[in-house]
């Protein structure tokens, strides 16, 4: 199983913890610290995906629970927005984040907050996150919103402005249960509903025909 980068050092702190209750006769505690590492060690996995091919196609960004979709007549950080994908991992579900399309990062933006619930609708407004802007090779803006939860407190963002990125590409990932927003431009048709679970990188979210 492939491990993020990112997990390592808590995942070798509960190996080394667990061998250390063991060699003390600890049995009890060092199943417990076992198990918890073993557990880490299944948040940061990091499993390769299929990712599709086309013209005009737009993947998920994370994976998990589509919990809102919502219309946008105005926004004051992604021009053009029409439509925000709101996407709720669990602490089951792998924490990988991925460009939903390929283009240029126009600019990363992190921004301080409060760590509500990361299923409420406020949470988009309210918490942590960090917020990058890519557009394609049509001039077309997309915006992708990481949002810290309740249990996280770390985000980790990969890209700076002027790299290029493709579609499915890896750039970052939220510690623990957290929210994920993907803003769409005008045109787009989408191909999920709210409730319908996503896998990152690898569900369809729209096309522009």
């Amino acid at each position: 199983m492939k491990i993020a980068k990112e997990g390592y050092p808590l995942i070798l702190s509960g190996g080394a913890l667990t061998i250390v209750a063991a060699a003390a006769g600890w049995k009890f505690a060092g199943a417990l610290l076992g198990l918890a590492s073993l557990a880490v060690a299944g948040f940061f996995r990091d499993p390769d995906r299929e990712i599709p091919t086309g013209e005009g196609l737009v993947v998920s960004p994370a994976d998990g629970k589509v919990v809102s979709i919502a219309n946008l007549p105005n926004d004051s950080r992604f021009a053009g927005a029409a439509t925000r994908v709101s996407i709720f991992l669990s602490p089951l579900d792998v924490h990988i984040n991925r460009m939903p399309i390929g283009g240029k990062i126009e600019d990363v933006q992190y921004r301080p907050g409060k760590f509500l619930a990361a299923f409420k609708e406020d949470a988009s407004e309210q918490n942590e996150q960090n917020a990058v802007k890519v557009i394609d090779e049509r001039g077309r803006l997309f915006g992708v919103v990481q949002i810290a939860g309740v249990v996280a407190r770390r985000i980790v963002c990969s890209v700076k402005p002027g790299e290029v990125r493709k579609r499915g590409d890896r750039f970052g990932l939220i510690m623990f249960g957290s929210r994920t927003d993907l803003y769409l431009p005008q045109g787009c048709t989408l191909e999920i509903n709210e409730g319908q679970r996503v896998k990152g990188g690898a569900t369809i979210v729209g096309r522009f025909v």
